[in-house]
């Protein structure tokens, strides 16, 4: 595939820009950097019915939620949700970055969502975010009902560190319900461009090692920061594709991009799960470069992703009614 007209425009409006790379910066720049720089490849925000900031118990204190309700739906009516946790390399983002796509897959979907706001790195280190993400998990099912969702209709999804977590998050889920727990098993796992291997040994990171926006020195800039060690990068909670088992797993909807240098473990991780018997749609925008689900502003793509995500989220939801 070649790279797609829209992208290559961008890449090239990008390097004249002359910004300096996210690796090279402090992580409080880096934050700076990419606030400043995201508004004009988004599209203009859907409306919702209602959008609410929310706190979870966490591990560590309060965990920011924000609850969007996409409209139509009356407040006592019981909808489906999508829990999500945003990208960034567990160093960047946050609510504000991913409110806009939030709101587009509550509007594809026809779903809630609740966007989590984990504990970031280097601030608080592996695994914080994980701790964050399961315990808000937790907390969204078992009190759904309160916020006109139904806890049992629930997806778990991400964009890159975020499908990370998700990825996670249902691991977790699976061990705790061989234990009787609560939280039912979640319905679809939303994972767009994954991270999946803590160890950067698969080739598309250095096939796509610079030049796409996601650089490997960018990689391992994210990652030293997020993990305590390289002992931590083959742990199943920080590298899912390493988890002793992949069996009864929740479906998976997984997309990677072509010229992105996390493209490998993405489809590593697709087969590992059907390997296990896991239903998987593996969809790949050979055109596409790291981050593009959130540049739906200057991308046609971006636009057509997520509406293609949002499909499959109403059939897998709808699926347990």
């Amino acid at each position: 595939m070649a790279l797609d007209p829209q992208v290559a425009a961008l890449l090239d409006m990008a390097a004249k820009a002359g910004r300096p790379l996210l690796h090279t910066l402090s992580p409080e720049a880096a934050r700076k950097q990419s606030a400043e720089t995201r508004g004009p490849l988004q599209p203009p925000p859907p409306k919702m019915a209602r959008v609410d900031n929310l706190t979870a118990p966490g591990p560590a204190g309060p965990i920011r939620l924000r609850h969007y309700r996409p409209l139509g739906h009356p407040d006592n009516e019981l909808i489906p949700v999508l829990v999500f946790f945003h990208g960034g390399g567990w160093v960047i983002g946050d609510l504000e970055s991913h409110d806009v796509l939030c709101r587009q897959l509550a509007e594809a979907g026809a779903c809630a969502v609740v966007a989590v706001d984990y504990r970031m790195a280097p601030e608080h280190k592996y695994p914080a975010a994980v701790e964050d993400a399961y315990a808000a998990t937790e907390w969204i099912a078992r009190n759904g009902a309160s916020l006109g969702i139904d806890g049992h209709r629930m997806a778990l999804g991400g964009d890159s560190a975020g499908g990370n977590l998700a990825a996670i998050v249902c691991l977790m889920i699976r061990d705790a319900l061989k234990q009787d727990h609560e939280v039912a098993r979640p319905s679809l796992q939303l994972l767009i461009y994954p991270a999946t291997d803590m160890t950067l040994s698969h080739k598309s990171v250095d096939d796509f090692a610079d030049g796409y926006f996601l650089t490997r020195d960018g990689m391992r800039w994210f990652i030293g920061h997020y993990l305590r060690g390289k002992e931590d990068a083959k742990d199943w909670r920080a590298s899912p594709l390493f988890a002793a088992s992949h069996k009864d797993l929740p479906p998976a909807y997984i997309v990677t991009a072509g010229f992105d240098p996390l493209r490998d473990e993405g489809i590593a991780y697709a087969h590992k799960l059907r390997e296990a018997g896991v239903l998987v749609d593996h969809i790949d925008y050979g055109g596409m470069i790291h981050a593009f689900i959130g540049m739906g502003g200057v991308i046609a793509t971006t636009n057509r992703a997520i509406a293609a995500a949002g499909a499959a989220l109403r059939q897998a939801l709808a699926d347990e009614d």
